[in-house]
């Protein structure tokens, strides 16, 4: 959710009983404007709350002019004081994945995993047991690149893509009518395009290069627990709010249109479970 209308996008997410205390809300209003201005973003997202044993870790993530530009991703204890966190990499997907359980809390903590490595001893090879220390810090940058990559989505026409290559912010884009708004062609994985680089010239005739730069969530097969309902995925894994990437059941209001003005986003409803294992929470 952007930081502009942070209040407002709260507001809209709290209905599931999972919501922030008001003085975290005014603590982020204000330290979000800050982030802003210090590292000089175009724009400032909150990402959400990944719950810990000692402490919850609050995400934001920073934009610049180019909205599909690499993300920096910051997090914070407080609301108030925030840290850069380093790039996500796919060794630090592999070496956090044996990581399971809730989060502590603590950046500086240090998780033990037990791994059998191959040693040779002269012309002996052998298996011996050796002690694994793996941060939190990077499992929490790892976790937060999965679900980005996976759940973070848009609605088509939030975006539009210059002749120049820059993709900028839709100034004009009011939201889906209720029609468009139920077709999973609408939206869009908010991350570089994957399967669109292998579709052929013939399959991309129908798309609109300034809108449809994206691959589209209408042919996804859902991952985990999901539910086909009236030939259409329910799936547990995937909300947005803004730009903002968290968990819920997928449901649209039958009254109500999806995004208006500069508040925009899929509109959810029901409870929002958290990741098992993770503590993940908005």
């Amino acid at each position: 959710m952007d930081s502009e209308s942070l209040l407002l996008s709260l507001e809209l997410a709290s209905g599931s009983g999972q919501g922030l205390s008001p003085d975290r809300r005014a603590s982020l209003l204000t330290s979000l404007t800050l982030v802003k201005r210090d590292y000089r973003y175009s724009r400032v997202l909150f990402w959400g709350r990944i719950l810990g044993l000692v402490a919850d870790y609050y995400i934001a993530q920073g934009l610049s002019e180019d909205q599909l530009a690499p993300r920096k991703t910051l997090y914070s204890l407080n609301c108030m004081e925030w840290s850069l966190l380093p790039p996500a990499t796919e060794e630090m997907a592999v070496e956090t994945s044996v990581v399971k359980g809730r989060f502590m809390g603590d950046p500086s903590h240090e998780y033990e995993h037990t791994e059998l490595q191959k040693m040779k001893e002269g012309e002996k090879v052998f298996e011996e047991e050796v002690v694994v220390q793996i941060k939190e810090e990077n499992r929490l940058v790892s976790v937060i690149d999965q679900i980005d990559k996976a759940v973070a989505v848009i609605p088509r026409g939030a975006l539009f893509k210059t002749p120049f290559g820059p993709i900028h912010v839709n100034r004009t884009f009011e939201g889906l009518s209720l029609s468009e708004a139920k077709k999973l062609s609408s939206y869009f994985h908010f991350r570089e395009p994957v399967e669109l680089k292998n579709k052929t010239l013939l399959e991309k005739a129908d798309l609109d290069p300034s809108l449809d730069f994206m691959d589209s969530l209408e042919h996804d097969i859902p991952k985990g627990n999901s539910l086909l309902l009236g030939g259409h995925w329910i799936c547990p894994q995937v909300r947005a709010v803004g730009h903002a990437a968290c968990h819920s059941p997928l449901r649209l209001e039958p009254t109500t249109r999806v995004g208006t003005g500069g508040s925009w986003g899929v509109l959810v409803g029901g409870g929002f479970p958290q990741e098992p294992g993770t503590g993940l929470s908005l």
